[in-house]
């Protein structure tokens, strides 16, 4: 081979050949770089193998093997066939011993240098300024051919020149370390979950090796994630626009309406406490009117529309929302079943059949049959002689009843009224504090304050009255009560002349106060708020008798002779009228 080209060469720097280069050879004289080197008392290049093996036993230095830890493993590589036989070869031609006057450090660095030649990569500096003691081949002023560009490595004999191709070794050049890309999104929804975590498990040069297949996956993966996600926001604006509009329109929008007074009459039941939206449901889902929004809308507008009350209304079918309004503020409208205070449980059954176009005497026969499913207090049945047991559980107040409803239906509301009333004062305590019996004692005083009180600003007083005739020690009565309303009640009556005292004493009833003494066993009507009040808190006073002269004055005394000068006031105004 002529000096000056490049032969194919292998990782320890010189041709793969099995044989050294024997003298024989037409080559061997050849005055090349080689023939150099023996002039100067070195050994022939052609013995580099000898020399390499001698080299692999010395140390490398320390900064190479760190900058190139591959490239050293492979000038130390144990294992290579051409080394073995190359190194035994060198035995035999040297007597197994390197050739004296070679320097170590220039193997060294020859086989550095072959070594980077191999692989493509420019070789490491040599050290040549760090000889090592007892140095005896090159010296100072020796020229370094392996520093100057025009340096070539020397022809190879003709028998050891390869013609197959050098197998690509099997280390890559370090690449500059590449700047930290951005943080990927690794979020299953973008990203597929396996191969993330398959990458993350293998090392950087794996990944790198695979020729870009997993990006492209992944980037397949993210185009699809993307297209999903503009759905499902494309989806999800559309959506939350059209169930915007449709709470738009049910709050803010106009809601459908009926036009007119409508025609076909119905009852409709409003409960107690209902407000806007709850009305106008009940009415909307009657037909009186189109929708609740419009009623409620209807029901602001109106200046008196929160003053709707619970109770039965005679409205009609395709009203509009103002109308509807309008009829149930007007009083006529409401066909509400009001209990006056003080009225008997007598006349509420009468005025239920006739709401209830039944035969009379159909609820009073329920009230006595059904008395003890109606929910009245455990107390309430105290006495065997009790008339009715309903008396004073019936509350003054308006009930709805409509066209169809059963009696005993009615009968519970009011009953229910009655407890929720009582219940907000303590009935059982007060009895003790009042001198009383029973819970059932104070409704029966608050019952005969109701009927003897002719006006509510004398409750108190009368109430007084009843609780110093109750005294057992009292010398104008005797524990008597004397009440005509309690005559009135017993012979189911309603009269100021109820006959002569004297008469009165012999008509023997349980209920009748001249005969007996003390309370009636029950209430003889239904009590209000404010009899009850006043029976709970009567105003202190030596009073045991009392008249109403007008109508805005009572006159009460403490003694029967000024009872019987009261008496005659009244007898001349009222003949004077």
């Amino acid at each position: 081979m002529p000096r000056g080209s490049r032969g194919p060469m292998t990782e320890y720097g010189r041709g793969a050949g099995s044989e050294p280069w024997h003298p024989e050879d037409p080559l061997y004289g050849d005055q090349g770089w080689g023939a150099q080197q023996a002039a100067s008392g070195q050994a022939p290049y052609g013995d580099q193998q000898a020399h390499q093996q001698y080299a692999q036993q010395q140390p490398q230095h320390p900064q190479y093997q760190q900058q190139h830890p591959q490239q050293a493993q492979h000038q130390q590589h144990p294992q290579d066939p051409y080394a073995q036989q190359n190194q035994q070869q060198a035995q035999q031609q040297y007597g197994g011993q390197p050739q004296q006057g070679y320097p170590q450090e220039q193997y060294v660095q020859q086989a550095q240098y072959n070594a980077g030649w191999d692989t493509g990569q420019q070789a490491a500096m040599p050290y040549a300024g760090q000889q090592p003691d007892g140095y005896t081949g090159y010296g100072a002023e020796t020229q370094d051919y392996y520093g100057t560009p025009e340096a070539y490595p020397p022809p190879q004999p003709p028998n050891q020149r390869r013609t197959v191709p050098e197998q690509a070794p099997e280390w890559t050049p370090e690449e500059p370390e590449a700047e930290p890309e951005p943080e990927k999104e690794t979020h299953p929804f973008f990203t597929d979950g396996a191969d993330s975590d398959a990458d993350e498990d293998e090392p950087r040069s794996s990944r790198r090796g695979k020729g870009g297949k997993g990006k492209g996956k992944k980037k397949g993966k993210s185009g699809r994630a993307c297209l999903v996600l503009v759905v499902v926001f494309s989806l999800g604006v559309g959506g939350a626009g059209y169930f915007g509009y449709q709470f738009w329109q049910k709050k803010f929008g106009t809601a459908p309406d009926y036009v007119g007074t409508g025609s076909t009459p119905i009852q409709v039941e409003i409960p107690q406490g209902a407000g806007g939206y709850e009305i106008g449901g009940i009415l909307a889902k009657a037909g009186v009117v189109k929708s609740q929004g419009a009623f409620v809308s209807a029901q602001n507008d109106n200046p008196k529309g929160k003053t709707i009350q619970a109770g039965v209304y005679t409205l009609n079918k395709g009203m509009s929302a103002a109308n509807a309004v309008a009829a149930m503020l007007n009083p006529t409208s409401r066909s509400n079943f009001i209990i006056p205070e003080g009225k008997r449980n007598a006349w509420v059954y009468e005025q239920i059949d006739k709401r209830l176009e039944l035969k009379p005497g159909t609820t009073k026969d329920v009230a006595k049959a059904q008395a003890k499913n109606l929910g009245l207090p455990d107390w309430a049945n105290d006495n065997k002689e009790i008339q009715d047991p309903l008396e004073g559980f019936l509350y003054p107040a308006s009930y709805p009843v409509a066209k169809g409803a059963k009696p005993e239906d009615i009968l519970r509301k009011m009953v229910s009224r009655a407890n929720s009333e009582y219940s907000k004062v303590d009935l059982k305590g007060m009895s003790v504090k009042l001198g009383l019996k029973s819970p059932l004692q104070v409704i029966t005083v608050a019952s005969l304050v109701q009927a003897e009180g002719k006006y509510k600003h004398d409750f108190d007083k009368v109430a007084r009255v009843v609780y110093n005739r109750l005294k057992p020690g009292n010398t104008e009565t005797y524990g008597l009560l004397d009440f005509d309303s309690t005559v009135n009640y017993a012979k189911a009556e309603s009269t100021l002349d109820t006959g002569a005292v004297k008469n009165l004493r012999d008509f023997h009833h349980p209920y009748n106060t001249y005969y007996i003494h003390g309370l009636p066993p029950g209430p003889i009507g239904n009590p209000g708020d404010s009899a009850l009040h006043s029976a709970l808190n009567p105003t202190p006073g030596p009073w045991y008798y009392f008249v109403s002269v007008t109508e805005d004055e009572t006159l009460f005394a403490v003694t029967n002779e000024e009872q019987n000068q009261n008496r005659k006031k009244y007898e001349q105004g009222k003949s004077g009228q």
